[in-house]
């Protein structure tokens, strides 16, 4: 977790929100939701976190959604990311599904 938390902070992704899932879902024990300002950057940062991830710890991360890159979604097994547009996160808000209710995530919460 603390890999995937430096690699997006390393790239420069906005508004990182964890959200630990252990109990609730048996898909992962952690969400990370981040995003980058530009298609550009949401693919840059979702590649590097593959790569660090395959080199530092030997996880083939898969990946999809890098070809449009409005939102990616990598999945290292125990951590599922996603990397959004603002805009494409604002419209589909995971945080309101995922976060406890009266959990705030930011200034516009």
């Amino acid at each position: 977790m603390d890999a995937v938390l430096a690699s997006v902070d390393d790239d420069k992704a906005e508004d990182i929100v964890q959200i630990d899932l252990r109990g609730r879902s048996d898909v992962a024990d952690y969400m990370v939701i981040c995003s980058g300002r530009s298609s550009r950057q949401v693919a840059a940062i979702a590649e590097k976190l593959s790569e660090r991830l395959k080199t530092q710890l030997g996880i083939v991360a898969k990946m999809e959604g890098k070809e449009t890159a409005d939102w990616v979604l990598i999945d290292s097994g125990d951590v599922i990311v996603h990397v959004f547009r603002p805009e494409v996160r604002e419209f589909y808000q995971l945080e309101k599904m995922w976060l406890p209710s009266g959990v705030a995530r930011g200034p516009e919460a």
